[in-house]
């Protein structure tokens, strides 16, 4: 089969059953989908056929993903192994302001050392600040708005969809364009959520505020070397080129691993778990997409969206249901192929601005939108905090989320 010979739709299919995969296999069969094993399998299953198809039609287009997600895992597993040798151990008075501070720095940490990185950092001192309290749930669905979220849009190490623009090309410094609407989403929302958790403090009884109150243990950290080590990793991002980039940072993932007590890592219930599933799940979706990615880049002209705001939205709800790194990258090729003002990466600016705040926002509308809603939501229910089911989760969603971006689309799109 020729190189320019079009494809036809039909070659899609693995990807969309990849994604769907993903979406509801946690749902249908959780005990089965638990095991990374398993997940290996359904992702060969779905790849098979593409790779088959492109060793004989383009093996360059699998030589291309294959880099890109060799550098894709080379950044996650680096920020995920060394943020967690950090721990941040300490019980706080849970006041409101006090909560607060904690989602505010999680925001911004989020941008610099993943929102992975900034969720494993700083939910379990949350929840054990917040320990003595009978309404803790609000908390952590701010948390995972804010800090799992939403927070990480402000350059590529935040969320993975941004660092996929990295590899195509986005300049580094390309995601400080976003402070704006960052600035108003991370804003409005410690607002509500300051408002909301005074009215729940006020509710508490009073024998846990005096509990509160006497428990007090001051915040200590833990493993501060590694901080250093992620420092690297940002200079690395910011002003080296694969591979010796890739190889810097899996060197500094090394000695963080080396280096780091293990009691540390265990206290913080560092796993390699989370990072294999992230592997072995995104082995399926980089190699399903190719078909979808050249099918955009080709035809996506005739899928009617071409305003800024339409990327917003159309991102951010797929974003919502499916993992929001290939759903960017998917995107990303459909406002490449409509052929507008090359401005950066073969785009305008205002359309990768709404492609990219759409999939680092709306990952939060569902648990399944990004990986750390997951994670968030399994270690506070360990703690003992119950959290909403999938739809009750995503009732607190859209009736929070749901208007500030709407505002978003009217002020900035």
């Amino acid at each position: 089969m020729a190189a320019d010979t079009a494809l036809p739709v039909y070659t899609v299919l693995p990807f969309v059953a990849m994604l769907l995969s993903v979406a509801v296999c946690p749902l249908w069969m959780p005990h089965w989908w638990e095991r990374n094993l398993n997940k290996f399998l359904v992702s060969a299953a779905w790849g098979l056929p593409v790779l088959i198809l492109y060793l004989g039609r383009q093996p360059s287009a699998l030589l291309g993903m294959g880099e890109e997600y060799v550098s894709f895992i080379v950044l996650l597993a680096g920020l995920y192994a060394i943020s967690g040798g950090v721990l941040l151990r300490g019980d706080l008075e849970a006041t409101p302001l006090v909560n607060t501070t904690f989602l505010a720095l999680g925001s911004l940490l989020a941008s610099f050392i993943g929102t992975t990185g900034a969720s494993m950092l700083l939910i379990r001192p949350l929840l054990q600040t917040n320990r003595e309290r009978a309404r803790v749930t609000h908390t952590v669905i701010f948390f995972i708005f804010l800090v799992s979220n939403i927070g990480g849009m402000l350059t590529p190490l935040g969320d993975p969809p941004l660092f996929l623009g990295y590899l195509q090309g986005v300049p580094f410094a390309w995601t400080f364009r976003l402070w704006r609407p960052w600035l108003l989403m991370v804003a409005t929302l410690l607002l509500v959520y300051f408002v909301w958790d005074s009215v729940h403090h006020a509710r508490e009884p009073l024998a846990a505020l005096r509990r509160d109150r006497v428990q007090i243990e001051p915040l200590r950290l833990l493993g501060g070397v590694n901080l250093l080590w992620l420092a690297g990793v940002v200079l690395a991002v910011a002003f080296l080129r694969e591979p010796i980039r890739e190889i810097l940072i899996a060197a500094l993932a090394a000695v963080s691993l080396w280096r780091t007590p293990r009691e540390i890592r265990r206290a913080s219930g560092f796993s390699a778990y989370p990072m294999v599933e992230v592997a072995v799940l995104f082995f399926g979706i980089f190699l399903t997409m190719i078909p979808a990615l050249e099918l955009l880049r080709t035809r996506g002209a005739e899928l009617g969206v071409r305003e800024p705001w339409q990327f917003f939205w159309a991102t951010g709800v797929l974003s919502s249901f499916l993992d929001n790194a290939p759903t960017y990258l998917t995107f990303l090729a459909l406002a490449q192929g409509l052929g507008v003002a090359d401005e950066v990466v073969g785009v305008t600016h205002a359309l990768l601005a709404g492609i990219s705040v759409g999939a680092v926002a709306m990952g939060a509308n569902t648990y399944i939108g990004n990986a750390p809603n997951f994670m968030v939501r399994s270690i506070a229910e360990q703690a003992g905090v119950k959290m909403p089911s999938f739809f009750g989760y995503m009732a607190y969603s859209g009736g929070i989320l749901i208007p500030l971006f709407v505002a978003v689309t009217f002020l900035f799109f």
